[in-house]
């Protein structure tokens, strides 16, 4: 079952805010280091936001699937 999150902080490019990658009992989710703490924390609730839509079952495109996460589609 796929319920575990399990969270690092890690030292990315600087156009990358957070990464999520599926495994085998839930998901990982990077979150850059050089964020400040409230940078760390949006980028956290958008990488749960994508695991709570099931983001990564979806047959839609990144695009559409971003654009609803930022709210620009209903």
């Amino acid at each position: 079952m796929k319920n575990d999150i399990y969270v690092y902080i890690k030292d990315m490019p600087s156009k990358v805010r957070e990464a999520v990658v599926p495994c085998i009992s839930g998901y990982t989710v990077y979150i850059n280091s050089r964020l400040s703490r409230a940078g760390q924390e949006e980028a956290y609730l958008h990488a749960l936001w994508h695991i709570e839509n099931n983001d990564f079952e979806s047959e839609e495109s990144v695009q559409t699937i971003e654009a609803k996460a930022h709210g620009r589609e209903k």
